[in-house]
Parts: structure tokens; C-alpha cells; sequence
């Protein structure tokens, strides 16, 4: 976008010889138009010239102007500063060719710049360039210098304070007028260049040899030099190389440029030049010029040295700051320019909106535009999308291109990091207690590596999907990791780990991104995560206009902190068997296989003692905000000792007789409720207990019980059975009566098909999108994300795995349909997503047209929901014809 984008008005008659405009109102496409210098001969010379600033005035627009020209026309009428200068539009550009037309140009642009060419105090030259009614590749290189001549150039020099500063550029033009307009064959201008060293000695060679073959000598009169220059330009415009380059753009090989005539002020070195900037700083987002400074006569082609930083710039640095405000506040962008400086006075050649800027700047100025009132709040949030906020929350690989894939795997966890390669749980954690940063790698993690998996930088394994162990527990904890790695084999016997041909041991470095789940070799560098306290400034205004809730699954105190520091408005998902991970995975086994009803009663005291403490915690932790605590729920084969560790014998036997040919089918969730009636019981006992004593501290959470993985009503009213006599017992035992609510998770397709009975003794639902994708298609969500959906996905059967983003037609109907059923028993009933779905923006724009109340997702992905709730609310609101109910902009 540039400084014409907004606001130009359409093309007008204008009177003279250029082309009619269309009807007013109408769009207008880029003009073909065959340049003509007989057709512009008969308007007068000042007739065509257009000061910079006058052509709207004059009716046109940048199909006349040339994009330059309307760019120009816009800063002027922005009061900012702009090198003098006029155009000649589009329609009459070969007038130029003609000395009268070019000797007007010449006095013109003198008047403009309040200097004259050969003035020895205060010199002048000129610059021509060209510009097309839209932006393309392929324009004429521009053309300064213009008005040089070996009578003056001495006088030049001694004012720049540098000869090369001169000759350097002036040698580029007139070796382009020597081919284009004054027929010196180009092979013998290349080759005296090549033979000629110094910039002075170039020049001299290259007048010489168009006095010897060229058309005419080159002139010293400065309109003469303009009439040719024009000419030159105009002519490499109409080469055959260009014309083929506008038709693979696609635009008409015909298609005529504007002419751009600019005073080019000379001064001295120490305070002239030129250069380039952006408004804002890259690394922090915020309004702070950004940019190179070069000294001397500004070239076509970039110099061949780096510049000077702008803070070199004397006495131009506020103005310059200026100037890209008030550019910034009219694009609504970041925006770049480029400037000149003639004695320490900044003038403007160029702006224009970045097109690709840095995010944090982005951000920053969606929110400094809307404290200024130059936005609305609404429209500020819908600036910055969902993908960007986790952008921001995340660190990213800076990657050069030379980098050495090792595997290409599933982006389980987003973020990046580098670190040594460790095999095991237990090295990680010996590693990290010694400061280095490690990659935990395996086939697939257990809950067995939850402490390795804390204390690694990343995790990386050859199996398991998005919604895998090593997935789940990694996005909760923050940590990047890539799942289902391609060729991935760990040998733990040799301590090596095979991607495909190439083997790297214990301890060799390696860097892996879990947004796009590439795995490289070696230490690569990763930008620092961190985003600008203005994002936290966009979420609040994205709160605001957001219906759908946002909580987060969260299973300890250190977990709510960081998901409430992230905005979380309470905890969606508590998920129980996650609090027997690492040390306290002995607790679970000791129920599971216990010898005798004395030894599992045993072992459900520590069990209890051991969750009070992990409750009193996380709703300490919770405060006021609602809780949602999931009794244990997990395959069974989580909880088991691996064959051959066992504590003993017998032990290893009862191990044996609970394994299961499929565990995410088999006892788990209520099921295993139900056949060690006691498991739940303790759980709830735990939970009501800490609940009162946090209560008597001042924080009552709205504490919501759930029961899981429910097919049958029989199943969800003897489970809430159980709930209700342990919270009748903890009353008897403490004299308070701990409210609550019951609800269930919806994750079977059964439940959902029954929601309506499930609803007759449940207050809430919370749909498990997790297992419902996995138990609705029959996929293994450990294992055919990378054996069949990748597939699929080529082959164009689904366009995303729907284990990352909600399947509209088959899960999502289902939770649609126990949504209605669940309404028409219970009204009242809340309904909420706690799968990973809840995380993912197009899931939430599903969940928020189904008018759920709230989602629920990993702690990181929190910033992430609340955006794309807010940019849900506000597509609906567009949908259904409503206005922007903004504030007016003003923001404290």
C-alpha cells in the first residue's frame, strides 16, 4: 500500500492531451497507451508538467501520475517535507524528448527547489525516473546527475567534499543516454569501463567515446541533457527484454510510464545524502526510526558499502520521526520510506506501507492507533490474528537456508530450542541439574518421563500423534516438541538415535521447530520469545468483545499461575491421573495391584493423603474462578509397570493379567471406577476436604466434578453416587457443605447420542474432542496421524488432521446433536470443550456458532483461544449485518 491506497479520488478530465478518465466512481485499471511525442506537441510545455503536490488538483490520479507521482501528490497533501519535483504524466511522456518541453522542466523544478544548475554557492542538479500506473518489476533504473558538465563538475566536488560521490553516478547516466538515445553500441561502452579504473577517468572515457560514435556529442546544456535522458529512459522501457517482462506480469506490453523530473540539492558530504527507513524497531515493535544513511549523490542500484545508522543523521532524526507518524496514522501500517538530506533538511522520495512487517510492530501500532482514536478497539484486535499471537508466545528458529534436516515430524508443540540429545528421563534430569539444555528423544514417553520431560528444552519422538502423551504433557508444560518423527529409531543399547541413514549419539546437539516439526542437526539460533506489553493491551480489548469463555486444562498450582497470568478465566480440565506422574506414579500401581483389599485400602489412604495436598494447591492457586477437576481418567497401560519391572514376581503376574490388547479401549475412566469402587471415593474425599479448607482461608472456586469416558446413564448416575456420599461424608466429618456441580465428559459417541439422558443427572458437559475424533473415525490418535493422515491429506481427503482442527461434519455434528438434546432436558446446562480443539481458532469459531460457553485449552494456547474468540464474536456480529460497536477509539 502506498500513500495514494486511501482516499484517491477518481480519474478526471483534465483537459489537456492526456487519455479521458473513466465515469467517476469507477475503478481504474492500468492504461495502455502507445507514447506519442507528436500527440502531446501541441499543449504547451507547462501544460504537461505537473508540480508534485497539484495533480489531484489537476483531476488525476496514479494511471496519470505513474504511482510515484500520486505517492508524491499524497505526501505533499500530508504537509510533509518532499524533494521538489514535477511530473509528466503517462499520456504525454515523450514531450519530454523535446528541448522546449524539456527546458520548461528545467526552470520549473529551479523555481521549485529555489536553486540553479551551475550556481558554484548552491548546486543543482537533476534526477529523472519513471513510475507506472501500478507497481511492477522491470522500471528503468533512474537517471541523476542530470545537468553535470566537466566545466562545473570541479565546482561540484569541492561543495560534496568527495569526487567519487560525483562520479560514481554520474558515470551510470551517461552511459545509459550514450546507448538509449545517442546510439553508442553497448559492447564497446562495457568494455572501456572494464578497462577504465576510477570513477573520474569513466566519465572522461565515456564522453569521449560518444563524441566518437555516437549520434552527437553529449551536451553540457542541462535541458538538452533532460530532452536525452528522457529519450534514453523511455527507449529501455520499450526493449523487447521489457516488454516481455510486462506480459509474464501479466499487464500490457504497451503500458505507458509517468516521467518524474526531481531537484537533486547538492551539498556538502558531512551533512547530505541519502537513505532509507522504517517507522518502527524490529525487535521491540515500537516507533523508532530504523534505517541506513549514505553519503553523497544517491545511485539507482544500492552502493556497494553499508551505510551509516540514522543516528548519524545531523539534526534530521525528528523530523524524520515526523514524517513517519503522520505516514503511520494515514496507512493505518508500518510504513518505509526513503529521504534525502541537503543541510541537515530531510526530504521525503518515497513511502510507503511494508509489506511484510515485523509482527511486533504490527502489534504496537494496532494498539498506539487505537489510544489515538485513529482506530476503533474492534478493529484494532481484528489487526492481529490468532496465528500471530502464538507467534509472539513462542521462540522460533532463525533459519538461513543451509541447515541440515535430520526429520520432518508432526508439530505437536509450538516454540523452538536447541539442546544436547539425552535417551532417557533420567539423564535429562542429571543434565539439567547441571545447567545444560537437553532434547529428551525417544520412541514415545510415558507418564514415567513427565520429569525428564520438565526438565528438557524440547521433546522429540518417533510415535504418537498431536494428541499423544508426549504432545499433551508438553504443550501443558510449555515445552516445543515434535511427535511421529519420519525414519526416527532410538537404540538406547548404543546410545544412538537413527533418522533414517544418519546416526547421532547421546550428547550431540540438535534443534527442533514444534510449529512446523522439522528436526535439524546441530546448535541453530533461536529469537528469544517475549511479546510487547501491547499485546496484553489487545487481548484485554479482545476480552471485551468475546462471548465464549476461555479456561485452560491445567493439573497443578504452578500450571493455573502461568494459564492465569496468560488471561485464563479458570481451569477447564483438571486432569487427575496427570498428578500421579514421575515420583508419584507408585501411588496409582500400589491400587492397581495390590495383593489384597487391606493392601489396596492402604494404598488408597496415600493416595488420598497425596491428592489433598495436589487440590488444596491448585484451588488455592484458582482463587474465586471456576474449577473443573476430571476423576482419573487414563489407559491403563500408563499406570503399569513395563514387562520385567515389577517390583516382584507376583507383582509382575498381576501386572500381566491387566495388560490389554488395546488400552485406550479398555479400562479406563469410569469403567475402572466402577470395579475399584473405592478409587473414586478417595479422589472426591481429597478434593471436598481441600476445598473446605481453602474456603476457610477466603477463596470459594466453583468447583465442577466430572466423570469420564461415560457411555451408559447406568454408568454416570453410579459414579455421581459416589461423588455425593463423599461429599455427604466430608460434611459429617467438617461441618461444611462444599458446593459443586456434577457434570460428565462427552468423548464417546454414545454419550453424545444420549446427552439427553446423561443431562438428566449431569449439570454440565465438557466434550472430550480428543477420544470423540479418535472413537468417531476410528483413528488411533497415537498412531495414524503419521501413517494415514498425511496421506490423506495429499490426497486431498482431508485438508487438516482432525485431531488439530474439529471435524465440522462428523465430531462436530455430534456435538452439536448432544448439545440440543442436553439443552431440551436441562436449559441451564453449561457446556464447554476441554479436547485440544480448544485451542485451535477454527474450533472455536465452530464452538462459538454452537453458542458453547467456554473452551478450554493448553496454558500457552490461552492468549491464542481469547483472540480467536473475540474474532469469532466479531465475524458473527459482520454476519448478521451488525455494525462495530467501538468506543469511538479512544483508549486510556
Amino acid at each position: 500500500m502506498s500513500v495514494t491506497d486511501r482516499g484517491a479520488g477518481p480519474l478526471a478530465q483534465s483537459g489537456g492531451p492526456l487519455a479521458p478518465s473513466a465515469a467517476p466512481g469507477t475503478p481504474v485499471a492500468p492504461q495502455a497507451r502507445v507514447v506519442s511525442a507528436a500527440s502531446a506537441a501541441s499543449a504547451p510545455p507547462g501544460r504537461i508538467l505537473v508540480p508534485y503536490g497539484q495533480g489531484r488538483s489537476r483531476g488525476l490520479d496514479a494511471d496519470e501520475l505513474g504511482t510515484h507521482g500520486a505517492a508524491m501528490d499524497r505526501l505533499v497533501a500530508l504537509g510533509l517535507p518532499v524533494v521538489p519535483g514535477l511530473t509528466v504524466p503517462a499520456g504525454a511522456a515523450a514531450s519530454l524528448c523535446a528541448t522546449d518541453t524539456a527546458e520548461a522542466a528545467v526552470e520549473l523544478v529551479e523555481q521549485l527547489a529555489g536553486r540553479h544548475i551551475g550556481d558554484p554557492a548552491r548546486p543543482l542538479l537533476l534526477r529523472l525516473s519513471a513510475s507506472a500506473p501500478t507497481e511492477i518489476a522491470g522500471l528503468p533504473p533512474d537517471l541523476p546527475c542530470l545537468g553535470a558538465a566537466p566545466a562545473r563538475a570541479d565546482d561540484l566536488c569541492a561543495v560534496i567534499g568527495r569526487e567519487d560521490a560525483l562520479y560514481d553516478v554520474w558515470a551510470a547516466t551517461v552511459r545509459m543516454i550514450a546507448e538509449y538515445a545517442l546510439d553508442v553500441p553497448g559492447d564497446l561502452l562495457d568494455d572501456a569501463l572494464l578497462d577504465t579504473p576510477g570513477a573520474r577517468a569513466r566519465v572522461e572515457v565515456l564522453l569521449s567515446l560518444v563524441a566518437e560514435h555516437g549520434s552527437r556529442p553529449f551536451p553540457d546544456d542541462p535541458a538538452q541533457q533532460l530532452a536525452l535522458a528522457a529519450r534514453a529512459l523511455l527507449a529501455r522501457w520499450d526493449s523487447p527484454r521489457a516488454r516481455r517482462s510486462r506480459r509474464a506480469q501479466r499487464l500490457p506490453a504497451e503500458l505507458a510510464v509517468a516521467l518524474h523530473v526531481q531537484a537533486l540539492r547538492i551539498g556538502p558530504a558531512d551533512h547530505s545524502g541519502y537513505g532509507t527507513a522504517v517507522s518502527r524497531d524490529p525487535e521491540t515493535g515500537r516507533l523508532s526510526p530504523r534505517g541506513s544513511f549514505f553519503r553523497g549523490v544517491r545511485r539507482s542500484a544500492p552502493p556497494p558499502h553499508a551505510g551509516e545508522p540514522l543516528d548519524r543523521l545531523a539534526g534530521g532524526t525528528a523530523l524524520l520521526e515526523h514524517s513517519l507518524l503522520t505516514l503511520e496514522r494515514h496507512l493505518r501500517a508500518p510504513v518505509s520510506v526513503d529521504f534525502e538530506v541537503r543541510d541537515d533538511e530531510i526530504s521525503l522520495l518515497a513511502a510507503s506501507a511494508q509489506p511484510r512487517p515485523p509482527l511486533r510492530a504490527s502489534v504496537c501500532l494496532a494498539a498506539d492507533l487505537a489510544r489515538d482514536g485513529a482506530l476503533g478497539r474492534e478493529e484494532a484486535v481484528e489487526r492481529i490474528t490468532p496465528a500471530q499471537v502464538q507467534e509472539l508466545l513462542h521462540p522460533q528458529l532463525r533459519l538461513t537456508g543451509g541447515e541440515e534436516l535430520l526429520a520432518q515430524g508432526l508439530p505437536a508443540s509450538p516454540g523452538a530450542a536447541a539442546g544436547a540429545v539425552v535417551l532417557s528421563s533420567e539423564r535429562a534430569l542429571e543434565l539439567a541439574a547441571e545447567g545444560t539444555r537437553v532434547v529428551l528423544v525417544a520412541a514415545e514417553t510415558t507418564p514415567a518421563d513427565v520429569p525428564g520431560m520438565l526438565a528438557s528444552a524440547a521433546v522429540l519422538t518417533g510415535s504418537g500423534g498431536i494428541a499423544s502423551h508426549a504432545a499433551v504433557v508438553a504443550r501443558g508444560a510449555g515445552r516445543p516438541a515434535v511427535c511421529g518423527a519420519e525414519g526416527l529409531r532410538v537404540d538406547r543399547a548404543t546410545g544412538t538415535v537413527h533418522f533414517g541413514e544418519r546416526i547421532v549419539r547421546e550428547g550431540d546437539l540438535v534443534s527442533l521447530d514444534g510449529r512446523t516439526g522439522a528436526v535439524y542437526a546441530g546448535t541453530l539460533s533461536v529469537s528469544v520469545a517475549g511479546p510487547p506489553p501491547e499485546l496484553s493491551t489487545l487481548l484485554g480489548w479482545a476480552d471485551g468483545v468475546r462471548r465464549l469463555g476461555v479456561r485452560v486444562n491445567a493439573d497443578t498450582a504452578a500450571e493455573v499461575e502461568t494459564a492465569l497470568a496468560l488471561g485464563a478465566e479458570g481451569v477447564g480440565l483438571c486432569r487427575t491421573e496427570h498428578q500421579f506422574l514421575g515420583e508419584r506414579l507408585p501411588l496409582i500401581r500400589r491400587v492397581l495391584l495390590a495383593a489384597d483389599p487391606a493392601a489396596r485400602e492402604d494404598a488408597l489412604r496415600a493416595l488420598e493423603h497425596a491428592q489433598h495436598e495436589d487440590f488444596t494447591a491448585l484451588l488455592t492457586a484458582v482463587g474465586d474462578r471456576p474449577v473443573t477437576v476430571r476423576l482419573l481418567d487414563a489407559p491403563l497401560h500408563e499406570f503399569l509397570p513395563a514387562p520385567g519391572q515389577a517390583l516382584d514376581a507376583a507383582e509382575e503376574q498381576r501386572a500381566e493379567a491387566l495388560r490389554e490388547a488395546n488400552p485406550m479401549l479398555g479400562l479406563r475412566g469410569v469403567r475402572l471406577a466402577l470395579l475399584h469402587e473405592r478409587l473414586y471415593p478417595a479422589q472426591a474425599e481429597a478434593l471436598f476436604t481441600a476445598w473446605a479448607e481453602v474456603a476457610a482461608t477466603g477463596p470459594r472456586p466453583e468447583l465442577e466434578v466430572m466423570i469420564p469416558l461415560v457411555s451408559l446413564p447406568e454408568e454416570l448416575a453410579a459414579a455421581a453416587a459416589y461423588v455425593r456420599a463423599a461429599a455427604e461424608a466430608v460434611a459429617a466429618r467438617t461441618g461444611v457443605e462444599v458446593p459443586y456441580r456434577l457434570g460428565t465428559m462427552i468423548e464417546t459417541p454414545r454419550a453424545a447420542l444420549l446427552a439427553g439422558e446423561l443431562a438428566e443427572h449431569a449439570e454440565f458437559f465438557s466434550f472430550g474432542t480428543n477420544d470423540l475424533t479418535q472413537l468417531t473415525y476410528g483413528f488411533s490418535r497415537d498412531d495414524v496421524e503419521r501413517q494415514v493422515l498425511a496421506a490423506y491429506q495429499e490426497r486431498g481427503f482431508l485438508t487438516a488432521s482432525p485431531f488439530a482442527r474439529l471435524d465440522p461434519h462428523g465430531v462436530g455434528a455430534l456435538v452439536a446433536l448432544a448439545a440440543g438434546r442436553a439443552r431440551e432436558v436441562r436449559p441451564g446446562i453449561k457446556l464447554g470443550v476441554c479436547g485440544e480443539h480448544g485451542g485451535d481458532p477454527e474450533s472455536i469459531a465452530f464452538c462459538d456458532d454452537l453458542g458453547l460457553d467456554y473452551v478450554s485449552c493448553s496454558a500457552h494456547r490461552v492468549p491464542v483461544a481469547r483472540m480467536a474468540a473475540a474474532h469469532s464474536a466479531l465475524r458473527v456480529r459482520r454476519d448478521e449485518g451488525g455494525e462495530r460497536h467501538d468506543d469511538g477509539g479512544s483508549a486510556s
